[in-house]
């Protein structure tokens, strides 16, 4: 029989995981973006 028991995700769980990965993936993109720029001025 399959256990009754188990717990999804919680909804902070899920928000912490994305702003750990989203964070620095912002970041990153916005420096990119930054750095580009010098090239076509």
């Amino acid at each position: 029989m399959a256990n009754q028991n188990q717990e999804g995700t919680k909804t902070w769980q899920l928000a912490l995981a994305w702003a750990w990965v989203g964070i620095p993936l912002t970041l990153g993109v916005i420096q990119t973006l930054i750095n580009s720029t010098k090239l076509f001025q």
